[in-house]
């Protein structure tokens, strides 16, 4: 059974085509790089993928060779054991058949070869989504789809499981954005090629009443003291390897020496 079509993967190129620079993105990029400069270990062949220009001087130094894409995370064009460092910044969140990207990311890694992804989940923009639902049920009578649905972090850490990574990791970093305008909050997400892809998505224009009960929602329910709107971002960062014997196994039930209860008790 195909995954349901979710997002229109061909316009949400066109607009990653025409992205510029994003704190988000270079912020997203520093954790990844901060993550495997952890490690010690060095890389040798490692895959960019999905390649947002900003990151490529974060990451370089962090391995040899960098393959870059762009490469369209539901259909890797690379042969298995390829790579020994697989990394993804911010784009997986758009990908319609995630568990399947996931087994293909997992089978073009060498045998002890590590992803690290960054990607938008959890409470991403829910004031925008808010706001729209609010205005457009005020003035239409309902709301039409306008801001991706966003997995959780539990549910992205189950996914990698599934698809075959050992000690799979997931947690989430949350940033709220002050903005002056909402046309600065439009302008960040016209820069991070995020505007609405949902295949579903209305093709008309959204009307001026309803954008204006949407502005005045978001600016009653959101803004501070001083006006400013606020944007949730939440970026989870998740981590896998590919299986090899030399990792660490998780103890079998029942192998523990020492019951809980007296580890506890006060020496």
């Amino acid at each position: 059974m195909s995954a349901p079509r979710i997002f229109d993967r061909q316009a949400y190129a066109q607009r990653r085509a025409r992205t510029s620079e994003s704190f988000l993105v270079l912020d997203a990029a520093q954790g990844i790089a901060e993550r495997i400069g952890g490690i010690n270990r060095r890389f040798v062949r490692a895959l960019n993928l999905n390649t947002r220009p900003e990151t490529r001087a974060i990451l370089a130094p962090l391995a040899d060779e960098w393959t870059e894409g762009p490469a369209d995370e539901e259909i890797l064009p690379f042969a298995p054991e390829s790579f020994d460092l697989i990394v993804s910044v911010l784009s997986l969140h758009a990908v319609n058949d995630l568990p399947g990207a996931f087994v293909q990311i997992r089978r073009a890694l060498k045998p002890d070869g590590l992803f690290l992804a960054a990607l938008f989940g959890g409470e991403t923009l829910r004031e925008l989504r808010e706001a729209f639902a609010a205005g457009e049920s005020e003035t239409v009578g309902g709301a039409s789809p306008r801001v991706a649905p966003f997995a959780d972090v539990r549910d992205l850490g189950g996914l990698l499981q599934r698809a075959g990574f050992a000690l799979p990791v997931a947690d989430v970093e949350r940033t709220t954005v002050r903005y002056q305008s909402f046309d600065n909050l439009a302008s960040d997400l016209r820069a991070l090629g995020e505007t609405n892809v949902l295949a579903e998505r209305s093709k008309r224009v959204l009307r001026k009443d309803t954008l204006a009960a949407t502005l005045a929602h978001y600016q009653t329910h959101h803004a501070d003291a001083e006006g400013r709107i606020g944007a949730t971002f939440d970026v989870i960062y998740l981590s896998g390897w590919a299986p090899h014997e030399s990792q660490q196994k998780p103890l079998a039930p029942g192998s523990a020496k020492m019951r809980l209860a007296d580890a506890l008790k006060p020496s």
